[in-house]
C-alpha cells in the first residue's frame, strides 16, 4: 500500500547495481547476525535523506549469497518535512550514493512513481546469468580481476550444442518443484521461463590463451528459491554441476535487467 494522499510523501524507484561477494544476498539482515544483506547499507545511506518516517527499500528481486546485480531495483518512499519540496530524482541518487558506505554497491538511476507503484509486483520479467570458464582446472588460476565473477570448470570445453537442446526443454510454463531448496516460501512452484540459452562470452580482457568464457541466460517474471542454481547441477544442463555461489567456490551468478510495465520514461532496464 502506498503512501497516503497528501501526506508529502514522495515515492522513487531506484536502480542499483552490487558485487555480491561480501553480503548474504540483497536483502537486509536484522537482528545481531554478523551477517549483513545490500538493503542494509541502502537503508543506513538513506537514514542521511532526514525523511520524517524511516525509510525502507522494498528489493523488486531477491539474490542469494555472493550474487552480482548489474541491476536491480526497488521503491522507496520519503517524507520530507512540511514546507521541503520532494527530492529531484538526480539528487536522490546522488545523495543515497554519498552516503553508501560499501564501495561494492551504486545507485544508478532514480525515478518519481506513483504511490501505488510496487517494484517486485510491477516487474514482467528478471533475468539472470551465469558466467563459466573452461579451460583453466582450479579457481585459484583465474585471473585476479574474475574471481567471484565466473566458475572454472574442470573441463576444457562444453558441448553446447547439447546445453542449447536440454535448456529448450525447460522454456514455457511448468512445475519447477523439484528445482526449488528446501523452504522455499513459495506458495506455487509453477513458473514460466521465457528464454535460456548459452552462449560464448568475448566480453572479458582477462582470458589466458587456453580459456574461453560461456554465459548462461535466463529470463523469467520471478523464480522460487534458489531454482535457477539448482537447476545448474541438474543432468538437464548437460554436466553443468551448479552455479550456486553459496555452494561452488568462486562460482558467480548475477541478476543482468529487471523490466517493468509501464516504467517510467527512460526508466526501463
Amino acid at each position: 500500500m502506498g503512501p497516503a494522499a497528501g501526506s508529502g510523501t514522495a515515492r522513487y524507484l531506484v536502480y542499483f547495481q552490487y558485487l555480491g561477494t561480501e553480503f548474504n544476498g540483497v536483502a537486509a539482515v536484522r537482528g545481531s547476525q554478523r551477517a549483513v544483506g545490500v538493503q542494509n547499507y541502502l537503508e543506513e545511506a538513506a537514514k542521511r535523506l532526514n525523511s520524517v518516517v524511516p525509510v525502507k527499500f522494498t528489493i523488486s528481486s531477491r539474490t542469494d549469497a555472493g550474487v552480482h546485480a548489474l541491476c536491480n531495483a526497488a521503491h522507496l518512499d520519503v517524507q520530507r518535512r512540511s514546507g521541503q519540496h520532494p527530492f529531484s530524482p538526480e539528487v536522490l541518487a546522488e545523495a543515497l550514493n554519498a552516503h553508501l558506505r560499501h564501495p561494492a554497491i551504486r545507485v544508478l538511476q532514480a525515478f518519481r512513481v506513483p504511490s501505488d507503484f510496487h517494484a517486485r509486483h510491477a516487474a514482467t520479467s528478471r533475468t539472470y546469468l551465469y558466467r563459466l570458464v573452461t579451460g583453466c582446472h582450479r579457481p585459484d588460476h583465474l585471473s585476479v580481476f574474475e574471481r567471484n565473477r565466473c566458475w572454472a570448470l574442470q573441463a576444457d570445453c562444453l558441448d553446447v550444442d547439447a546445453m542449447q537442446e536440454a535448456a529448450q526443454h525447460l522454456l514455457g510454463t511448468h512445475d519447477f518443484s523439484a528445482f526449488q531448496s528446501a523452504g522455499s516460501p513459495a506458495t506455487s512452484s509453477v513458473r514460466t521461463l521465457r528464454r535460456a540459452s548459452v552462449a560464448p562470452d568475448a566480453g572479458s580482457p582477462f582470458i589466458l590463451p587456453q580459456e574461453n568464457r560461456w554465459i548462461l541466460a535466463a529470463t523469467e517474471k520471478a523464480l522460487l528459491k534458489q531454482q535457477h542454481q539448482t537447476s545448474g547441477s541438474s543432468p538437464t544442463w548437460s554436466g553443468v554441476v551448479s552455479t550456486a555461489p553459496s555452494t561452488v567456490p568462486g562460482a558467480s551468478g548475477q541478476l543482468s535487467a529487471i523490466d517493468f510495465q509501464n516504467p517510467p520514461d527512460g526508466s526501463q532496464h
